[in-house]
């Protein structure tokens, strides 16, 4: 069975619009959470002394 799609300039506009807003998106979610990420990941400085 042979299917055929057609996207039309609109539609393939839409699809790029929604993948560089989901790109955007992730990076300002990044961006504000980066603090909190590296934070898990830091070391803690031991009380020695």
């Amino acid at each position: 069975m042979t299917h055929l799609a057609y996207l039309d300039a609109g539609s393939g506009s839409l699809i790029v619009q929604a993948v560089v807003g989901g790109v955007a998106g992730a990076a300002v979610a990044a961006k504000l959470y980066w603090r909190r990420l590296v934070a898990r990941f830091r070391r803690q400085p031991t009380d020695r002394g």
